[in-house]
């Protein structure tokens, strides 16, 4: 039988800009948290994603992919149906305004709106892994992300 438990997650800001220059604008009672992010290159965002978490996607579990892969479970995909719509995405950081509680980032996958869950500073030593497997697919979507 399944169970739901809930959590109380909350929005620690929102995505602006323009698809192609985002930031994030952190709520004034977070901006504390920022001290110290303008010293690494990149970072974890997590968001949520609200267009699609509307109760008939969450209980989606398998996609067929818009490129050309099979159909999938959606833990096996990074599709935005799924049973708790958080996006992740490594993003470079071009500033952290700590005062202003915005963060220029390049590379976030978000739109202007989307609410921002958490922000976690990136570590290669934690966060990047040498020896990875991914099916046959995927194998030539290449090593790295784009700079």
């Amino acid at each position: 039988m399944l169970t739901t438990e809930p959590y109380n997650v909350i929005s620690v800001g929102v995505v602006s800009g323009s698809q192609h220059n985002l930031r994030l604008e952190i709520k004034p009672q977070f901006r504390p948290a920022l001290k110290g992010l303008a010293d690494f290159s990149h970072c974890q965002i997590l968001w949520w994603i609200h267009e699609f978490a509307d109760d008939t996607f969450r209980g989606t579990t398998q996609i067929e992919p818009p490129y050309d892969a099979p159909v999938s479970g959606v833990f096996a995909t990074r599709s935005p149906v799924r049973p708790n719509p958080i996006g992740l995405t490594v993003a470079g950081i071009v500033s952290v305004d700590v005062e202003e509680g915005i963060v220029e980032v390049t590379g976030l996958d978000a739109y202007p709106g989307t609410p921002v869950l958490d922000i976690k500073a990136y570590f290669p030593s934690a966060d990047r892994v040498r020896h990875v497997r991914v099916p046959v697919w995927a194998a030539s979507w290449g090593e790295w992300a784009p700079e």
